[in-house]
């Protein structure tokens, strides 16, 4: 059985914003004195790199005969057919092919992804669309795992 696993991390550009955020916060604070210009250089740092930390620690595995995205554990079993998708395709499945009912991690800084049909016939989500660098990679690990 071939495993699965990716952190779906944020690209190195938002954590250059992350560190102006604070240079912004400092900027603000500045008339106020040495010190206050200092609080806000470091708050304003700390709190924007936790929230890009955050947004970019989503993890994508297939562990133990189960699709783990995000928050969601879905079991093969209640999986179907796994289709990667392109820069070209995953964008028209996220916009305009877009199912509201449908599952979504999705990360627009990750260009490629995967859409896998869900089977459950107690489950209303037709599919789930998720972000990935290696959607082929991902597609092979989900049919190991179906067996």
């Amino acid at each position: 059985m071939q495993s699965y696993e990716e952190r779906l991390t944020a690209p190195r550009s938002w954590w250059v914003i992350a560190a102006l955020v604070g240079v912004a916060c400092a900027l603000m604070l500045l008339p106020l004195g040495t010190l206050p210009m200092l609080g806000g250089l470091i708050g304003g740092a700390a709190l924007s790199a936790v929230a890009v930390s955050s947004y970019g620690s989503v993890r994508i595995r297939v562990v133990g005969g189960a699709l783990i995205a995000g928050d969601a554990k879905i079991p093969v079993s209640a999986l179907g057919e796994a289709e990667a998708l392109d820069a070209a395709e995953a964008l028209a499945w996220r916009t305009y092919k877009a199912d509201a009912r449908a599952f979504m991690v999705l990360r627009s800084y990750v260009p490629t992804a995967v859409r896998v049909e869900i089977t459950d016939p107690e489950d209303p989500t037709p599919y789930a669309y998720v972000s990935t660098r290696e959607p082929e990679r991902l597609v092979a690990a989900l049919a190991s795992a179906r067996g």
